[in-house]
């Protein structure tokens, strides 16, 4: 299938990298570029929105790159209404920004706690307040969140902020998208579950520092029971059929993308 997105204005929130080789936003920013989308990257870091809008434009599509800090309000309404202004609308929203720091309640500072809220949960938040209104003018709209399995379950690995981050969007996920099906708006979650993408990496590094990644890889991989652990082009296509027509009887869906690992042990 081609051309799902044809005609459409997608944000990418997170669309660049944070090291070597397709995180998530980068992906899923490319894989909406190639089903037709008018992709708008946005990230704090340029550079990095830059390299993804360049792969963009290298295959022959469409894309502009926003600077923005999605944790203020300020900003966050500067890229919803500069996209408007340079495309007359906004069809997608992808929220896919976020940081995972380790440490439970006692390791974890209070200042990460508020700087992990701030960007996972805080900047969804934002990003619905500015655009929906949008959304609203239009007629339609579909919003899909980046959440995770870790809001849903012990992983092995202690970041109580991310977990109580991500539980906390997938139920705005679920409260957005009732408060405004009757307008049309669409709003789906995506919940990853072993991915390999560069910021599991630095988290994994972050955690356990002594260990080879290769190593940390496969020990992920056995907990998978499909033997594998995902990519980030396995989250972009669960976001693009929520983002895409699709999906358009689909709203509050919390779409599960992790090999089988909340089906249990055994």
């Amino acid at each position: 299938m081609v051309d799902r997105l044809r005609d459409k204005v997608a944000i990418v929130t997170g669309a660049g990298t944070a090291g070597e080789g397709w995180g998530n936003g980068k992906a899923t920013a490319v894989l909406f570029a190639r089903e037709g989308a008018k992709v708008v990257c946005a990230d704090i870091n340029p550079a990095a929105a830059e390299e993804t809008a360049a792969i963009i434009s290298g295959e022959g599509g469409e894309a502009t790159v926003v600077q923005v800090d999605v944790t203020d309000s300020a900003q966050v309404k500067a890229m919803i209404d500069t996209t408007v202004a340079s495309f007359g609308r906004v069809d997608i929203l992808h929220n896919n920004v976020g940081i995972a720091e380790v440490g439970g309640p006692i390791e974890a500072s209070e200042e990460s706690w508020e700087r992990v809220h701030a960007v996972n949960l805080k900047s969804a938040f934002l990003t619905c307040k500015h655009v929906i209104p949008q959304m609203q003018a239009q007629g339609e709209g579909s919003i899909v969140n980046v959440s995770s399995i870790s809001g849903e379950r012990w992983l092995g690995v202690s970041y109580i902020s991310y977990s109580t981050t991500k539980a906390a969007l997938t139920q705005l996920t679920r409260v957005v998208a009732r408060q405004y099906a009757g307008e049309n708006i669409r709003c789906n979650a995506v919940l990853p579950g072993m991915m390999q993408t560069p910021m599991v990496a630095n988290s994994l590094l972050g955690a356990f520092g002594d260990k080879n990644i290769d190593e940390l890889w496969a020990k992920r991989e056995a907990q998978v029971p499909l033997n594998r652990v995902g990519t980030a082009w396995d989250v972009a296509h669960a976001a693009l059929f929520l983002a895409s027509d699709d999906a358009r009887y689909v709203t509050g869906a919390s779409l599960v993308v992790d090999g089988g690992i909340t089906l249990g042990i055994g």
